[in-house]
C-alpha cells in the first residue's frame, strides 16, 4: 500500500516506511524535526518540470505526461520504491506542497500502481 500525506503533518501509526521525495528541503522544517526514513531526489520531478508547472491544476494533465516521461529514465529507483512497498506493506510518499490533489506525490503514486508503469 502507498500513502501520500504532507511532510508538515505529524507522523501516524501504520504509515511504514516514510520517504520525502522533493528535491528541495522543506521550507520551514528544521533538520531535527525532519521524521521521514528516506529521502529520494532522484524520484522528484525535474527543477525546470517543477517550475514549468507551480501546481497550476490546468497544467496537471500535462504535467503527469512530462513526469512520467523522466520517470521511465530513472527505472533503479522506481524499483527500488516498489521492493521497499513489497517488504514493508506500506510506504509513505511524503510532500511539500500545499496543494493536496496536484502534486508529485500524486503523480508518483499512480506511475507506480499502474500495471504496465
Amino acid at each position: 500500500m502507498i500513502l501520500l500525506r504532507r511532510v508538515y503533518d505529524p507522523e501516524e501509526p501504520g504509515e511504514g516506511y516514510r520517504i520525502f521525495i522533493d528535491r528541495l528541503w522543506p521550507r520551514g522544517l528544521s533538520r531535527e524535526k525532519a521524521t521521514w526514513d528516506e529521502w529520494m531526489k532522484d524520484v522528484s520531478p525535474s527543477n525546470e518540470l517543477r517550475k514549468w508547472f507551480g501546481h497550476d491544476p490546468s497544467k496537471w494533465e500535462e504535467f503527469r505526461r512530462r513526469y512520467k516521461k523522466e520517470l521511465a529514465g530513472r527505472s533503479g529507483q522506481l524499483e527500488k520504491l516498489r521492493q521497499l512497498e513489497a517488504r514493508q506493506g506500506t510506504i509513505t510518499l511524503l510532500y511539500s506542497s500545499r496543494e493536496e490533489r496536484y502534486n508529485n506525490a500524486v503523480a508518483l503514486k499512480e506511475f507506480l500502481t499502474q500495471k504496465d508503469g
